[in-house]
């Protein structure tokens, strides 16, 4: 991610999915940008990284 509006693309993505209460990303323009993801119900790795892609992006591990 390089700016804001790729925060509130994959922010927009995350928020979609059911039990997701918060979203949290924290920018790294040209690196690896960190995103914490909150919920108050059970959410699937493979839906969290669906939606990340949905959005244009990939899930990597630091």
């Amino acid at each position: 991610m390089t700016c804001e509006h790729c925060v509130m693309s994959v922010t927009e993505e995350l928020t979609e999915l059911d039990g997701v209460s918060d979203v949290a990303v924290q920018l790294v323009p040209g690196g690896r940008s960190e995103v914490t993801v909150t919920s108050d119900g059970p959410v699937t790795t493979e839906a969290l990284r669906d939606a990340v892609a949905e959005a244009g992006y990939e899930v990597v591990r630091s």
